[in-house]
Order: C-alpha cells, then sequence, then structure tokens
C-alpha cells in the first residue's frame, strides 16, 4: 500500500501528517492556519489523496513556519508513500482553468527536487494568509518529494483563483504521475532503473 505517515516536531512546529497515495479524496486538516486548511482539502479531494494534517505551529508569530514545515511533511511522506516508484506513469500535466485564472502544472517524479515557479499573485495576503507563502511550501514540498514541479499562471488577477487553482492543477498532475500503468506494473518508468 502507497501510505506513509511523518511526524515532524521542532521548536516551531509539532506536525504529523498521513497520505495514502491511492485514497478517495477524504481529508482531516488542521493546521491553524484556516486557508491552509482550505488548500490542503481540495489537494486532497481533487488529487484523490487520503491526507489527515494535524500541526501545532507558531502561527502567533506568523504562519511561515507552519507552512513551510507541511511543505516539508508533504514531500517527505509522498516520497515515502511512492518507494522505488515501481510501475508510476512518471509524468503529469494539468492546464485547469479557475473562474477567470488559467494554470498550468507539469511533474516529473525523476529523482531530483527542482521548482520552475511562474505565479503572479497580485496581492500580498488573502485573508491573513501571506501569499508569498504558496512558493515558500512549493519549494519545500518539491525538495523534500525529489520531484521536478512546473507552475505557471496563463491568466488571472484574483489572488484567491490563482492559488486554488494552483493547488487543483498540482493536486490532478501528481494523481496523473503517480497512477500505476497497468502496462507497466512492474518497471521503473526509466532507463536508468531507478529514480
Amino acid at each position: 500500500m502507497r501510505k506513509s505517515t511523518v511526524n515532524r516536531k521542532t521548536a516551531e512546529t509539532d506536525i504529523t501528517l498521513f497520505i495514502d497515495l491511492d485514497g478517495t479524496g477524504s481529508s482531516q486538516i488542521e493546521t491553524g492556519c484556516g486557508f491552509l486548511d482550505h488548500m490542503l482539502t481540495l489537494f486532497a479531494r481533487h488529487g484523490r489523496f487520503d491526507l489527515n494534517v494535524s500541526c501545532k505551529g507558531d502561527t502567533y508569530v506568523d504562519d511561515h513556519h507552519t507552512v513551510e514545515d507541511i511543505g516539508i511533511c508533504l514531500g517527505t511522506a509522498f516520497l515515502q508513500a511512492l518507494g522505488e516508484k515501481r510501475g508510476v506513469r512518471r509524468y503529469g500535466s494539468t492546464l485547469l482553468p479557475m473562474d477567470e485564472a488559467l494554470i498550468l502544472t507539469a511533474v516529473d517524479l525523476s529523482g531530483r527536487g527542482l521548482l520552475c515557479y511562474a505565479l503572479d499573485i497580485p496581492t500580498e495576503k488573502v485573508g491573513t494568509f501571506d501569499t508569498e507563502l504558496v512558493e515558500e511550501f512549493l519549494v519545500a514540498f518539491t525538495r523534500r518529494a525529489d520531484i521536478t514541479v512546473h507552475v505557471r499562471q496563463m491568466s488571472g488577477k484574483n489572488s484567491h483563483h490563482i492559488i486554488e487553482g494552483m493547488f487543483k492543477s498540482l493536486a490532478r498532475t501528481l494523481r496523473e504521475a503517480v497512477a500505476i500503468d497497468p502496462n507497466f506494473a512492474d518497471e521503473i518508468p526509466s532507463t536508468k532503473g531507478v529514480l
């Protein structure tokens, strides 16, 4: 089963995160940051990942440590759940409209952590959430998951729509990349024999 539980405790956060890559999209998210809770709920639903996240963080300072450390935990859990990546499709891409926003994401389960980020979020905040933390979350996630992620905004001026579209698009792209290809179910999709 492609599941993983990660526990991370620092002076700034105490996180327990569980993911099942072959789930139904159910989630229980309590991060102390309402906007992030909503985005992770969307992520689980659109990726069809079962995702439970519990975080006690120093949000009285700001949301930075919570957002970054959850990205670290999610990336670590993804990497662990994928194992040796036998049978995965490896690649995925999605072009997703979210009202006036249009977001492109592409993923390679390459074993090389790289983020190519091209979102132009026009406001500094959505509610109380600092929009610069979207990139921080993605950097932490991609580095720990050892995957290549491209995120590009094709259009849009509404910060909420851009961010929501990105989380939905990324989830669908990851769902495609981690899916088992029945024609290659016992193979690692690389000429190197390892990802």
